[in-house]
């Protein structure tokens, strides 16, 4: 079964009959789709743009006969963002709830994270309980380095304010078994959000907040490439973050931005 196409419709509110009328195709042959067949590139391609997503996130792997892809620089690659506020919400949502081991998100932020979704707190809870691993990380609203990047932003002391409020939606978060959230006092290069195996890497641009910066989405083929590189960053940052304790230091003065 095609989980994210399924997952899609149903967010859209689309019927498949209309999915297949946009494709010009019968009502049976999208049905076939749901199931997990594989459509003709150019259904492919028209589907995707009449639910307005990326092709490669519906059929992440258009030649499974192929077998796994190896070798090669950009293997990973799945597609291409211009920018966070490109990446469809389905997108994110759907990545969360069909991860099943892990889900790792480092930002300094990741305000929108939870704006977008309410109820990401509850959603990530669900997760953890069904056996998932969370690991949350953030920056340190009273370090060095989130001082340095609202100053490059030329937003000063609004960024530990931001990072302050995003928090405010994960106070339930760490007495959940499975779910951890730590802060970190480094520069950060990349904002990551690891879902098993897929991976949207954001990379920073000096002067420029992360929103305004291309993101790239990669699914792992081995362990020699781009994805892997990506995971032992986090985990560096990781090992080197303090724990969260919302209780013992504050969170945003007037609640949730």
């Amino acid at each position: 079964m095609n989980a994210r196409l399924h997952s899609v419709l149903a967010q859209r509110g689309v019927r498949p009959g209309a999915l297949a009328e946009a494709c010009e195709v019968d009502p049976k042959t999208v049905g076939r789709w749901l199931g997990g067949r594989l459509p003709h590139p150019r259904h492919r391609f028209r589907a995707a743009r009449f639910l307005g997503v990326e092709e490669a996130f519906l059929w992440p792997d258009p030649q499974p006969g192929a077998g796994r892809r190896t070798g090669g620089l950009g293997a990973e690659l799945v597609g291409t963002y211009q920018n966070r506020a490109s990446v469809p919400r389905e997108t994110w949502l759907t990545l969360l709830e069909e991860a099943r081991r892990q889900i790792d998100v480092l930002v300094f932020s990741g305000t929108f994270f939870a704006q977008s979704n309410p109820h990401v707190a509850k959603m990530l809870a669900e997760r953890a309980a069904g056996g998932v691993q969370v690991r949350l990380c953030f920056g340190d609203p009273c370090g060095h380095a989130a001082a340095v990047r609202g100053r490059e932003e030329g937003i000063g002391d609004t960024l530990a304010a931001k990072i302050r409020a995003s928090l405010t939606y994960y106070r339930s978060l760490p007495p959940a078994k499975g779910c951890e959230v730590r802060l970190h006092d480094v520069t950060l290069y990349s904002s990551l959000f690891r879902y098993d195996d897929d991976l949207l890497v954001n990379p920073h641009i000096f002067g420029q907040p992360a929103s305004a910066n291309p993101v790239l989405y990669l699914k792992r083929v081995d362990r020699t490439g781009w994805f892997d590189n990506y995971v032992q960053s986090f985990e560096t940052v990781w090992a080197g973050a303090r724990p969260w304790t919302p209780d013992l230091e504050g969170t945003a003065v007037h609640g949730q931005d």
